[in-house]
């Protein structure tokens, strides 16, 4: 791509650290570690909503979510010295994976903070890369407490799930593949917890197709961001209860206005919703993906069947794309299995 030929940065984020072209600095530099991951389409859902659905299969990644990219845009930018440290971060899941993962690939030692109530999977994974544990109360105040007790005794790199720019311009490449794989699109949207794939997409998507709709999607129980960009000022995630562990997390200084100023549209699901969605991608796609991304889907089905004040459906895009964020299922504790 020549870079020439593409806005570098953000017209109304202009305070941002992070621009386009470091977007694509990180996809030349993750290139030999990422998977460039499949665009899927399903008939039956393409149906069910009214044009053709295009799905950026992030759940085919390494580590086994998009996560991996910015982790990874991260890691290989540490010194040696650095790396002799080793890295830090606290993770519900998907980030903690990746980071481990990356750091194995640097020869890097990884402390993971977890909390308590992370996907057994998830912690598994974890391990399995070598990542080396330390769990936490399931808040935000003691994930960052312990990151932070962890980062003083060994010296080790902090690198957060979202809230960094090494972190936001590798999220980003999983949207700059998309739309080079399908360019026709009219409307992108993204799972939003953190942040960070958000942001990274707005950048991908304003710099490359500045017509594009970019659509965000959340739970109705954590709906930070929702309730963010409606109030205009940032709202934090407090207390969020959602089957969709990997949006439970609150905004970033870096990411909210990324969300406040770009994205023009969050739309909401229930839990009830997003699982149906969930099995309905599952048994449509045969393709395994977790309850986090299952929420766009969720978000754009009750959209577009939704009537609104004037008793009209919305008028639905010719070309929708959706990034499937990741694919770590605890199948012991699939909801509609109990």
């Amino acid at each position: 791509m020549n870079q020439d030929t593409v806005s570098d940065g953000i017209a109304n984020t202009n305070s941002t650290p992070v621009r386009f072209a470091d977007v694509l600095g990180a996809a030349d530099r993750i290139r030999s570690f990422v998977h460039r991951t499949p665009v899927l389409t399903c008939a039956a859902i393409s149906e069910r909503i009214g044009c053709n659905v295009f799905f950026k299969c992030e759940n085919f990644q390494k580590s086994g979510a998009f996560k991996f990219r910015g982790a990874v845009n991260s890691v290989a930018q540490l010194s040696e010295a650095d790396l002799a440290s080793g890295v830090v971060t606290h993770s519900s899941g998907n980030h903690a994976g990746a980071l481990a993962l990356a750091a194995r690939i640097f020869g890097a030692k990884a402390h993971i903070v977890m909390p308590s109530n992370s996907s057994e999977i998830k912690k598994s994974a974890v391990r399995e890369y070598g990542g080396l544990i330390t769990e936490c109360e399931p808040t935000l105040a003691s994930r960052m407490s312990e990151a932070a007790r962890i980062q003083s005794e060994t010296g080790a790199v902090l690198i957060p799930p979202f809230d960094h720019p090494h972190v936001i311009a590798g999220q980003g490449t999983a949207a700059l593949e998309l739309i080079e794989q399908v360019p026709e699109l009219d409307v992108i949207v993204s799972p939003i917890g953190g942040g960070g794939l958000m942001s990274g997409t707005c950048l991908a998507a304003r710099a490359l197709r500045p017509s594009m709709r970019i659509v965000g999607a959340e739970p109705v129980g954590a709906d930070d961001a929702f309730r963010s960009k409606k109030a205009g000022k940032f709202i934090p995630q407090l207390a969020p209860n959602t089957v969709a562990d990997g949006l439970r997390t609150s905004l970033g200084q870096l990411t909210w206005p990324f969300i406040r100023d770009e994205v023009d549209e969050i739309l909401l699901a229930d839990d009830l919703e997003t699982i149906a969605a969930m099995k309905f991608f599952w048994e449509r796609t045969k393709v395994i993906i977790e309850p986090s991304c299952a929420v766009p889907l969720a978000a754009i089905l009750r959209h577009y069947s939704e009537e609104n004040s004037a008793g009209s459906r919305p008028e639905v895009p010719q070309n929708i794309g959706i990034i499937i964020s990741g694919g770590n299922v605890d199948l012991q504790a699939l909801p509609w299995g109990k």
